[in-house]
């Protein structure tokens, strides 16, 4: 799916969106790359049935990649099935997976392409999309993909930095943890978490912790931390890229089970931030960096 255009194609794509109803990119198109674009940036992420989240924290990722390389076309690939279907059904905006994404890109005559995965991490989701991805590379003359969020330990630090400056308001009396929670994985890359909470740990500040949903450091765990520290008040913010199903629902719910009720069962006080790591500009410009990277693995 297209998210920048010129001229003429540039109106269409406006007047998708509107019909559409929904902010950020509109629906997909067929018709030829753009005139004068050198090659096209392929954002693909796993995708997100809430909407507002969506424009705020996607769309953003993929409007700083527009901005950053305006020779370059951006388009839109989802991973997950299941919500390209939901949205199709519940709001018509049709959203390509990553293998029609390819094709389209190969029907278009693209030539040169970058894939900017928006993960977080080298998961599976990342794994995926690289295998995909090998079965075109001979489709085009270069293709690149580039790295996700968290891959060197720059990458590490801003990230860390970046989410510290964007929640500095809610920890100013000494007395609040803010508490993040990831998605967690089985993959091996599920130790990104504790290399990141180290960056934490060990340069500050230190009234961060990270716990994940599906691995660990589990609740129980990072709740346990929590209290160690002897702090009463708790942030929960999600350390994903957009603020979805488990955010709002498992992080934020008024289910007996979701973080927060476990929090306040256990006493704290506790604020929820509905807030993907997309929204916030500092996170955007490491996906830039990561495309300029991309690029200059193509030059070499």
């Amino acid at each position: 799916m297209k998210i920048r255009k010129r001229g003429f194609i540039a109106l269409l794509a406006a007047a998708a969106l509107t019909l559409a109803g929904c902010g950020g990119a509109p629906s997909n198109e067929t018709a030829q790359q753009s005139d004068g674009a050198k090659g096209v940036i392929l954002a693909v992420s796993f995708g997100t049935s809430y909407n507002d989240s969506r424009d705020k924290t996607i769309g953003a990722i993929e409007n700083a990649l527009a901005d950053a390389y305006p020779d370059y076309e951006v388009r839109r690939a989802f991973t997950s099935q299941i919500i390209i279907d939901k949205l199709k059904e519940r709001d018509g905006l049709e959203i390509d997976n990553v293998t029609e994404a390819l094709d389209r890109l190969v029907a278009d005559g693209v030539k040169e392409l970058i894939v900017q995965p928006t993960h977080v991490m080298h998961g599976y989701e990342y794994d995926d999309t690289v295998e995909e991805i090998e079965k075109y590379r001979d489709k085009f003359d270069n293709v690149t993909v580039a790295e996700p969020l968290l891959d060197t330990n720059e990458d590490y630090a801003d990230v860390a930095a970046a989410v510290a400056d964007d929640t500095a308001e809610y920890v100013t009396d000494g007395n609040t943890a803010v508490v993040l929670m990831g998605h967690g994985t089985e993959h091996d890359s599920n130790s990104s978490y504790a290399k990141l909470q180290d960056v934490y740990t060990s340069n500050g500040p230190k009234n961060y912790f990270i716990g994940t949903v599906e691995a660990t450091p589990t609740l129980d765990e990072v709740m346990q931390t929590v209290k160690d520290n002897g702090y009463t008040k708790v942030v929960l913010r999600p350390l994903m890229v957009v603020a979805g199903d488990h955010a709002n629902n498992d992080m934020a719910g008024d289910e007996e089970d979701s973080w927060k009720s476990v929090f306040e069962k256990e006493g704290f006080e506790v604020e929820c931030v509905l807030k993907g790591m997309g929204e916030i500009p500092a996170i955007q410009q490491i996906y830039v960096r990561h495309v300029k990277d991309a690029m200059d693995k193509t030059g070499e």
